[in-house]
């Protein structure tokens, strides 16, 4: 349970009273905040988010490819508060050997086609998603075309119906 002072306090000093361990750190610039995320703690985070602050609205979901540095990927979570007037960011790190983090669909039912996204060009696992599938590219695809050692020359598949 969030205290009712916590909820007049900046979203990133409520967040560190709150529960300083789902935070790995933070910045500001240009007037947004940026949060990193454990992995484990993203619904919790994304939960109060939305529930405590106004943060209504995920009106965008993206994924970083770092390769070669370690944690490779970065999963990039866009919040808006039409009530506080704030964007945040919120970022969680995956290691690229098996990139995966629990879905946020529970929270925001906008974020299904942001994680199919993020699954079918970058191979990020949403865990808990109710139809993790290609959203964009055929099912017989191999590979996630957005990461950086995917091949350059691609493969050959034929687009016509035939």
């Amino acid at each position: 349970m969030l205290p009712d002072i916590l909820k007049e306090m900046t979203v990133p000093a409520a967040l560190e009273l709150w529960d300083a361990e789902a935070l790995t750190g933070g910045s500001c610039d240009f007037g947004e905040t940026l949060l990193w995320v454990r992995r484990e703690r993203i619904v919790d985070v994304c939960r109060l988010l939305k529930e405590k602050f106004q943060f209504v609205r995920l009106s965008g979901l993206t994924c970083i490819d770092r390769h070669p540095a370690e944690p490779r990927f970065e999963v990039l979570y866009l919040l808006h508060s039409i009530e506080r007037n704030e964007r945040l960011k919120l970022k969680v790190a995956l290691d690229g050997a098996q990139p995966e983090v629990d879905s946020v669909t529970a929270v925001w039912k906008g974020a299904n086609w942001y994680e199919r996204e993020a699954f079918d060009l970058f191979g990020v696992r949403f865990v808990g998603h109710p139809d993790l599938k290609r959203l964009m590219l055929p099912a017989d695809w191999e590979g996630h075309p957005l990461r950086k050692d995917f091949p350059v020359h691609g493969h050959k598949y034929s687009y016509r119906n035939d």
